[in-house]
């Protein structure tokens, strides 16, 4: 059995606290920092829960679609882990900084159903500056009568990200919505060629600090032709023109990806892990 080590969950009493974890590594916090944003720590509007360790919060972790560990040395990660056991996996995947999400998931994985998918090298990278290629200009966000057109490219990428089609389960009701939310703030762009997406990227979480692009992807008859380079350099500099660091994280593996994203300027800060279920 975990060793009970105090994880609390927080509420708006400790916002100050929280927001100084998040502040100090806003790359890598975006995620729940966007939501706390707008949000604060109340768990029904946040979406999910905020748990805690120490006063000072030498201990930060997220609980909700996602687990992900903001904060914390091993003793905190254990502690975590103890409550996550206890409440249940209610998430579809850890994700967060390798260096806590491992160790999170090793304390984790004896009582949790296996993973389907482990990935332990996942570069977070950022871009200072402008891009180092010339943005595609036709690269635009996706207006909301467009959503149909636009549904079918991002079905066919999150399918071969993740390995599951999004719309099993609920026949694609709820990856609809939040690919309809996306489009109504703004932030789903795409570059159209004959009423078809030939390139789609979004910025999956926006913070005061820092947007996150995701689900980047282009036609596979278009690929190798620097339709994924030209438009994330479009994409990241949308992001500079609302003040926020343009970030992501890609999977080891994808070298192509990789060589894109170091094309446009992206350097790596650290690594990400997830761990899919």
């Amino acid at each position: 059995m975990l060793r009970v080590a105090g994880a609390r969950l927080l509420d708006d009493r400790d916002r100050v606290g929280v927001r100084a974890v998040l502040e100090s590594d806003p790359v890598a916090a975006c995620m729940v920092a966007a939501r706390v944003d707008v949000a604060g720590l109340d768990p029904w509007r946040l979406g999910g829960e905020l748990w805690g360790v120490g006063s000072r919060l030498d201990g930060l972790c997220f609980s909700g679609a996602n687990l992900v560990p903001l904060r914390g040395d091993r003793a905190a990660l254990r502690s975590f882990a103890d409550r996550a056991r206890r409440q249940g996996r209610t998430c579809s995947s850890l994700v967060g900084r390798a260096e806590l999400v491992l160790p999170l998931w090793d304390d984790l994985a004896p009582f949790w159903a296996p993973a389907r998918e482990v990935r332990a090298d996942q570069p977070l990278m950022v871009l200072a500056g402008a891009p180092a290629v010339a943005p595609d200009p036709y690269v635009r966000a996706v207006r909301p009568a467009e959503l149909d057109r636009y549904l079918p490219a991002a079905i066919a990428m999150f399918t071969e990200e993740v390995g599951i089609d999004p719309r099993a389960g609920d026949g694609g009701v709820g990856y609809r919505a939040r690919v309809a939310e996306l489009v109504a703030a703004g932030r789903a762009f795409a570059r159209f060629e004959n009423g078809e997406v030939v390139f789609k990227a979004e910025i999956g979480a926006l913070s005061a600090q820092v947007g996150q692009i995701q689900g980047v992807w282009v036609h596979p008859e278009r690929r190798g032709h620097g339709l994924g380079t030209a438009g994330t350099a479009a994409v990241s500099e949308r992001l500079a023109a609302m003040g926020r660091v343009a970030s992501l994280y890609v999977n080891g593996f994808n070298h192509s990806a990789r060589s894109a994203y170091d094309r446009v300027g992206f350097t790596q800060i650290g690594s990400f892990a997830t761990v899919l279920f």
